[in-house]
């Protein structure tokens, strides 16, 4: 595996963006949601919470395969 200039593998510091990315922005996806709700579209709420159970997955699925390359 090819070493970055993180000092980790490319494929460890990939899943860790990724993590790190989708779980910022379902932070983020929280406010989207309130902010949806304050303007009666809970419609587009629903979207947001769609997206963000997305983005958790998405983290989840890093999450699992950091565990598998570090055991």
């Amino acid at each position: 595996m090819a070493t970055g200039e993180t000092g980790f593998d490319d494929v460890t510091y990939d899943l860790v963006s990724v993590q790190y990315h989708s779980l910022k922005a379902g932070h983020d996806y929280g406010q989207y949601v309130r902010d949806a709700e304050n303007a009666g579209r809970s419609d587009i709420a629903d979207f947001f919470r769609s997206v963000m159970k997305e983005d958790s997955a998405r983290a989840k699925q890093c999450h699992e395969f950091l565990k598998q390359l570090t055991s």
